[in-house]
């Protein structure tokens, strides 16, 4: 099958790209900036944010991955996000491709976040596309927690709600969930994957903190307004099954032991 992964330099779409050629599939991968193909891979310039490259790049492609996002950017995250989006399902149509597959986030239609928001319409206009469709609802990346607890800890103390679960995840065993609805074809619906095990967001932090020798003192808070409530509700987890398996000690060990 032939298989093209939007965002595909990203967190998701570098794991996933090896994923489906370790699989058997003939890959197009795309990103803004030019890149010589490699292990197979077929790289073309696409620029969601203008639609540039675009046909060029889905000539015979049968299912898209789209994983590409520019998170927090203000109007430039909407623009690819939503935007981007729109101008995806468009080229599809003319292209003739049968499948897309969208990753999404765990919660995003539960919590009053602004990003989150921007992920829920592009949701809905995958789901009104017309096309074949699958959203795949992801929960934290590793790398995001990491990212976030690296921010606190550069403040003097460390700030954090011990009240909020998470159910983070390794993009590696996303790569899975995608490369078996690549394989079965369209649900036609929402799917959703997480982590092997919950944590509250202060257990996290104290095995991040062991990990990284860190000694900040901890100063718990309560997240304040809507947005804290909701992330306190456990809208950041999933019953859903199968899960991951990576942990997130096992993702510590490998990145800082």
């Amino acid at each position: 099958m032939k298989v093209l992964v939007t965002g595909a330099s990203g967190t998701l779409g570098s794991a996933v790209v090896p994923r489906l050629v370790a699989e058997g599939h003939d890959v197009v991968a795309t990103s803004r900036e030019p890149r010589g193909d490699d292990n197979g891979v077929a790289w073309r310039v696409v620029d969601l944010s203008t639609g540039q490259g675009l046909l060029r790049a889905l000539k015979g492609v049968d299912t898209i991955v789209h994983a590409a996002t520019a998170p927090y950017k203000r109007g430039y995250t909407r623009e690819v996000d939503v935007g981007g989006t729109g101008r995806l399902v468009r080229a599809t149509h003319q292209a003739g491709v049968t499948h897309l597959i969208y990753v999404s986030i765990v919660g995003v239609d539960r919590i009053p976040f602004g990003y989150y928001r921007t992920k829920v319409a592009a949701e809905r206009i995958i789901r009104e596309s017309g096309l074949g469709w699958t959203v795949l609802r992801a929960t934290q990346f590793f790398q995001l927690i990491d990212f976030a607890l690296t921010t606190v800890d550069r403040l003097r103390i460390a700030l954090i709600d011990p009240n909020i679960p998470a159910q983070p995840v390794d993009p590696r065993d996303v790569t899975g969930a995608v490369a078996t609805r690549v394989g079965k074809g369209a649900a036609n619906g929402i799917e959703e994957f997480g982590g092997p095990e919950r944590m509250s967001l202060d257990t996290a932090l104290a095995t991040w903190q062991e990990a990284r020798g860190s000694r900040r003192r901890v100063v718990r808070i309560t997240v304040p307004g809507k947005t804290g409530r909701a992330f306190r509700a456990g809208h950041l987890a999933t019953d859903a099954r199968p899960t991951g398996t990576i942990t997130w000690q096992n993702w510590l060990n490998e990145t800082y032991g």
